[in-house]
């Protein structure tokens, strides 16, 4: 695709007519500035008229309802041809294959990361963890049913699935008509025209909603300061310094690590892709970027098959960031109570978490969920959850940032695996003058001109 809109004020024909000078300039200012000043005037309002800060919380649900209800119209179409532009039905299980492996071992290597890092600094030992009660938590003690989830991921009716934002299940759907158009061959064209039309309708939408992205982060900064305040924030310090920390390793070893090993642009990745960072940093929502992330990496130079394939199916088994905030919050609460800290038990923790923090996407409050099932499992109380959700907005911005830059790479890691088997492939194989390669090359750029700015 071409290069979304996120980051990028409009031209003077998409400024409203009838504003006033001040409001032009306002609008014309990128995204990211507005996004700044938006977290400066919430924190504001949040503290000097907390009343006025809470009910702001709706201009940032708002804002959510509007990401989430384009989310599946426009990815559903993404996979679909994605899926259907590969050559084989053994390419997809392939691509689906490296990415799968590529999630497990990430994230592992984060938990033990995290284990390793809150046991050396000892958080929790000493924290004063009698204030949590259980009943915070709402509903969410329940923990994670795997039944449930497996029937999640295979819904039985799609309308429901897309209504009720069931991303894992519309990837399994769209998994099965790509196949299928795969299969079918030309006659598949029509369905695929019609496709690629909702993709292009679908981006011009996000475009026109991302432009509203500020009064969002309005909404969310000003309910979080009033709502929660900051009196949690001396007792929980040390676990917000480690969280921080860990994700700054993540960011500045583990990935640069993993791109230098794939070749991969690792800073020029970061500069396409740091406006949507952002934006999830401050909303707290990888979904608000979602469609935007799939036409940058696009405009990086990534094949459209593997991107709207990758990025989405991340969205369910890749969360580097919250793993990392799990393993820490469990370490912290195994202090806290002066329970099993071993290496034997910390590693029976790890494969827990390895275990339970696949296919949450579609699950509200995810990385707490993953935390109470984790804990109830190694034999932690749910009134120790209960206090970290005084101070959770807080590292949930930063790991929902890492997130994003971690399902970034994750499908960089992919394409240039793909790229680098297709090369080696071409290398061997003779191919006739009238079937060059460039014929590959025209079809990975097809979508990266097409015009979806708003």
């Amino acid at each position: 695709m071409g290069q979304t809109p996120d980051t990028h004020a409009p031209g003077e024909d998409a400024t409203p007519p009838g504003t006033t000078t001040s409001s032009r300039r306002w609008w014309r200012l990128p995204i990211g500035v507005q996004s700044l000043l938006a977290v400066g005037l919430g924190a504001l309002i949040g503290t000097l008229a907390p009343a006025a800060g809470e009910q702001m919380k709706i201009l940032g649900d708002v804002f959510l309802n509007l990401v989430q209800v384009v989310v599946l119209p426009l990815v559903f179409p993404l996979i679909v041809l994605g899926i259907a532009q590969m050559e084989s039905v053994k390419k997809v299980g392939r691509i689906a294959g490296k990415a799968i492996l590529y999630f497990e071992i990430v994230t592992t290597l984060i938990l033990l990361l995290a284990v390793a890092l809150a046991k050396a600094t000892r958080i929790g030992e000493g924290a004063a963890i009698d204030q949590g009660r259980s009943d915070d938590l709402g509903g969410m003690q329940q923990g994670v049913d795997f039944h449930e989830l497996i029937l999640h991921a295979v819904p039985k009716n799609i309308f429901a699935a897309f209504s009720e934002g069931n991303l894992l299940g519309a990837i399994t759907f769209a998994l099965l008509v790509g196949v299928a158009m795969a299969a079918i061959g030309e006659k598949s064209a029509p369905f695929a025209s019609v496709l690629e039309s909702i993709a292009a309708v679908m981006f011009k939408v996000v475009g026109y909603v991302i432009r509203i992205a500020p009064l969002g982060v309005l909404g969310f900064i000003s309910y979080d300061v009033a709502h929660y305040g900051f009196a949690n924030l001396r007792s929980l310090l040390g676990f917000i310094a480690v969280v921080y920390a860990g994700l700054a390793i993540v960011l500045g070893v583990i990935f640069p690590l993993i791109a230098t090993i794939y070749r991969i642009r690792y800073i020029e990745l970061l500069r396409t892709i740091a406006g949507l960072a952002g934006l999830a940093f401050v909303t707290r929502s990888s979904e608000a970027v979602l469609a935007p992330l799939m036409g940058r990496l696009e405009a990086f130079g990534l094949s459209r098959s593997t991107t709207s394939f990758v990025v989405p199916l991340g969205y369910s088994f890749n969360t580097d960031g919250s793993v990392l905030y799990q393993a820490a919050a469990l370490v912290f609460l195994s202090n806290a109570y002066g329970t099993d800290t071993s290496l034997p038990a910390l590693l029976v923790m790890v494969g827990v978490l390895v275990i339970l923090s696949k296919g949450m996407a579609g699950v509200a409050s995810a990385s707490i969920v993953v935390l109470i099932a984790a804990g109830n499992t190694i034999g932690l109380p749910t009134e120790g959850i209960a206090i970290l959700l005084g101070v959770d907005f807080i590292v949930d911005m930063a790991r929902t940032g890492v997130n994003v830059i971690g399902n970034a790479l994750a499908a960089a890691v992919i394409d240039r695996s793909e790229a680098k088997r297709e090369a080696k492939h071409t290398a061997s194989t003779p191919t006739p003058p009238h079937a060059t390669t460039a014929l590959g090359l025209a079809h990975s750029s097809q979508y990266t001109r097409e015009n979806i700015t708003p």
